[in-house]
């Protein structure tokens, strides 16, 4: 039993890596790496009902909440020389993680009941948010002021891609110019750039976390199958498109890469499956 805990820790910790590495990757949504790996409904619900279980959502999420920022201080040290120098294999080795998950989240979205009307929501979700990233750059070309009002909405942002899964903040940031300097910002411990992004992040999530329960509590389904509409649609925007100088090791590299990426999150929801409680494990109603 204390082995099977110890593991379950461990894999909360790596599982908030990876999600931290949704608030400093482009192209990668934190929520959307919670919702692959079975907690995003919980933090919603606690979230937006702070007292309800306090003390076991806090030991729940102590491993989780330390990984994310583990994930976030260690990824803005590498970030910029990997995106730069491998940006394209890394990228499919993200594609390859959130592909591993799909079947997971597919699950999840249909345990509470699936119909053609879930299905279109999806679909629809899909387009759009497709035609909505597709052109998101046109909208928030050109950099901007950066300072303690600007850095707070790059928080909330920050916060939006944890509320909104498939939402890549850090997109955002890339257009509006502010993406290099919010990773040099947590490099260097920069409190200038770091307490107002945390006070924005903590605005949007605490302000909209009861909204999104009170969505999952009226119309479940329907708001995971948009959750995986939007997967779908963000995971097609960071296919890699440049392939200029790219010999034999390089495509292979990005296969193997893919295959490795995808194994990993396939490996990480099957863990979530084997320990999650017998109580939490609910048959999937079709």
């Amino acid at each position: 039993m204390k082995d099977q805990k110890t593991k379950d820790w461990i894999l909360r910790f790596v599982k908030g890596m990876f999600i931290g590495s949704g608030f400093i990757l482009p192209g990668v949504s934190g929520g959307a790496l919670a919702a692959v790996f079975g907690i995003y409904e919980r933090i919603i619900s606690f979230l937006a009902h702070l007292t309800k279980n306090f003390k076991e959502n806090v030991l729940f999420f102590i491993p989780v909440g330390l990984g994310g920022v583990t994930g976030v201080f260690l990824l803005s040290f590498v970030v910029s020389f990997l995106l730069g120098t491998y940006e394209t294999p890394i990228l499919w080795f993200f594609v390859g993680c959130i592909i591993g998950t799909v079947p997971s989240l597919w699950k999840e979205a249909g345990k509470k009941g699936r119909n053609n009307a879930d299905v279109i929501v999806m679909i629809i979700t899909f387009i759009v948010g497709l035609i909505f990233l597709a052109f998101g750059e046109k909208l928030f070309h050109g950099a901007v002021d950066q300072n303690f009002f600007t850095w707070m909405i790059a928080g909330f942002l920050i916060g939006l891609g944890m509320i909104v899964p498939g939402l890549s903040p850090s997109n955002f940031l890339v257009y509006m110019g502010m993406y290099k300097a919010m990773a040099d910002g947590f490099k260097d411990g920069n409190l200038g750039v770091i307490v107002p992004l945390a006070i924005g992040g903590l605005v949007c999530v605490l302000g909209l976390s009861k909204v999104m329960d009170f969505i999952f509590q009226k119309s479940y389904a329907k708001l995971f199958h948009f959750i995986l509409g939007i997967v779908f649609a963000s995971t097609i925007m960071i296919v890699p498109k440049g392939y200029s100088g790219f010999g034999i090791g390089g495509y292979l590299a990005c296969v193997l890469l893919t295959i490795g990426g995808a194994l990993l999150g396939w490996w990480m929801s099957n863990l979530e499956e084997k320990y999650l409680p017998d109580e939490e494990k609910e048959e999937e109603v079709y």
